[in-house]
């Protein structure tokens, strides 16, 4: 497994059709939920004041990560940045 933190930024357009938006988020959350429940993306936590989140994806390798995060619906409307994590040699577990 290879874990990877993932910032998401979402700047959905304001005059995007407001039946629309309501779809492509409540699609959204059944699709991160799912991937929640699967163990694919254990942690997710939003960032105060933002509509951003910070997220731990343990998923078998870059590609997957790639696949996950391409099938988001909100995907258009995010800037993502990834940084693939290692363990560190002070980790006491």
């Amino acid at each position: 497994m290879a874990l990877f933190h993932v910032r998401m930024d979402v700047d959905i357009p304001r005059d995007l059709d407001p039946e629309v938006r309501a779809d492509t988020i409540a699609k959204e959350k059944a699709y991160s939920q799912e991937l929640q429940r699967s163990g694919k993306w254990p942690e997710i936590w939003r960032i105060v004041g933002r509509y951003s989140n910070i997220s731990i994806f343990d998923v078998d390798s870059a590609d997957e990560l790639h696949e996950i995060l391409w099938n988001l619906p909100l995907f258009p409307y995010m800037n993502i940045e990834i940084m693939p994590l290692t363990k560190h040699g002070s980790d006491i577990k």
